[in-house]
């Protein structure tokens, strides 16, 4: 494999793997051995489905505004924030009225996002 295969844009989530999170909500997934990577683009007015999994996970809010649903609370994020979400703990997201871009990291990577498909996993 080409060094260069291992280069990727936010801006431009060409390759990986794509999956349909929920109605408005699709990601482009890039998974390493340690670490994976997950480039997640929301609908306007669009929202996840609450739902945790075992895995950390750090979130970068690229562009747009959102509400972001974790543990018991409503915390609005806006473009350059980033947060962490402990292992187990409930998540979501519900975009903004303009739509919003999401880059996730998980560790370890989930076993589940290895491959095309629907839905977020764990629930």
């Amino acid at each position: 494999m080409s060094q260069a295969d291992e280069f990727h844009n936010p801006d431009a989530p060409v390759g990986g793997i794509h999956r349909e999170l929920a109605p408005g909500l699709t990601t482009q997934i890039f998974p390493g051995e340690g670490a994976m990577l997950s480039v997640v683009t929301i609908a306007p007015g669009a929202s996840g489905t609450l739902h945790h999994h075992p895995e950390e996970q750090w979130g970068v809010l690229l562009e747009g505004s959102a509400i972001r649903i974790q543990g018991e609370e409503e915390i609005a994020v806006r473009k350059g924030d980033f947060w962490r979400t402990p292992g187990g703990v409930p998540h979501t997201m519900r975009a903004g009225p303009e739509g919003c871009r999401v880059l996730d990291i998980f560790a370890p990577p989930r076993p589940e996002y290895r491959v095309p498909g629907r839905g977020f996993g764990t629930v």
